[in-house]
Parts: C-alpha cells; sequence; structure tokens
C-alpha cells in the first residue's frame, strides 16, 4: 500500500521544502535555510536532489551586488507532491 509514495519526498528536509514551494511562489535560500533551522550544506545538498528530479527551478541574479538564490516548485514537482500527499492520506486512512 506505500507504492504510491514518493520516496524523493521521504526525507523531512525535502518535504519542507516542497512544503514551502507550493505554497510560495520563489522563496529565497536563506529564508528556506531559516524556515527549515538548516546548515547551508545540508539544504543544499537536498536542493540539488530535488532540482535533479526536475521537481524545482533555481533563479540566480544579483541584487546590488548580492548573489540571491531562489527556488520554485515546477509542475511536475507541484504534481508529483500532490500525487505523494494523496498517497500518504490513503495510506493514513487505511484500516487492519
Amino acid at each position: 500500500m506505500i507504492e504510491g509514495l514518493n520516496k524523493h519526498f521521504e526525507s523531512r528536509i525535502r518535504l519542507g521544502v516542497m512544503s514551502i514551494l507550493m505554497v510560495n511562489d520563489w522563496v529565497d535560500f536563506n529564508t528556506l535555510k531559516e524556515l527549515l533551522s538548516l546548515t547551508d550544506g545540508n539544504l543544499a545538498s537536498h536542493i540539488k536532489a530535488l532540482e535533479k528530479n526536475e521537481y524545482i527551478t533555481i533563479r540566480k541574479e544579483f541584487v546590488g551586488k548580492k548573489p540571491k538564490t531562489t527556488y520554485q516548485a515546477t509542475k511536475l514537482g507541484k504534481l508529483a507532491f500532490k500525487n505523494h500527499l494523496n498517497a500518504l492520506e490513503k495510506f493514513l486512512k487505511m484500516k487492519p
């Protein structure tokens, strides 16, 4: 019964990142880091995994002279995450 769960969202960090990106258009690296209480390296590795699976898109720009990296959930990412949540909900409603 757990076939519908997406292994890419098993990590609490990836679950948190996707949850934030589902309800916000673009979110910057420092905001994600603060909201999830993560180190730079920890967040970066999970971001890389989500990007590799094309679940998020990354935008890099300069604000003044400072670099700013922001993230957005892709259509594929939103669909995959919704399917994961639906599967999790069904799993929770199962009776032995």
